[in-house]
């Protein structure tokens, strides 16, 4: 009898309402856009890497972008991440002149 109580207790927790959501905040329509153009940043530059023929220096060019990615994470301001992306297309850029010129 005390047995199936305390099941009873234990099946009851389903029930109760969680703490906090687990979803994240919902972007607005510019931060949405935003998020899209760096992820296809970086894909870009992931997708470009390929054509680096030493393995040592794509692994490199890769760990360095994902550095650069996750050191500025955090930013949240339209105009910095406006920056940030026009800056990492002009070191694309730079990047894909030298990777074609090998």
């Amino acid at each position: 009898m005390v047995f199936s109580i305390r099941l009873l207790n234990l099946s009851r927790g389903y029930a109760t309402r969680p703490g906090g959501s687990r979803l994240k905040p919902t972007l607005s329509l510019d931060q949405f856009i935003q998020r899209a153009r760096v992820l296809s940043l970086y894909r870009t530059i992931l997708r470009g890497t390929k054509r680096i023929a030493d393995p040592a220096t794509r692994a490199e060019s890769r760990k360095y972008a994902r550095d650069e990615f996750d050191r500025h994470r955090s930013v949240s301001d339209a105009s910095q991440i406006k920056y940030l992306l026009s800056r990492g297309k002009t070191e694309w850029e730079g990047m894909e002149r030298y990777i074609d010129g090998m």
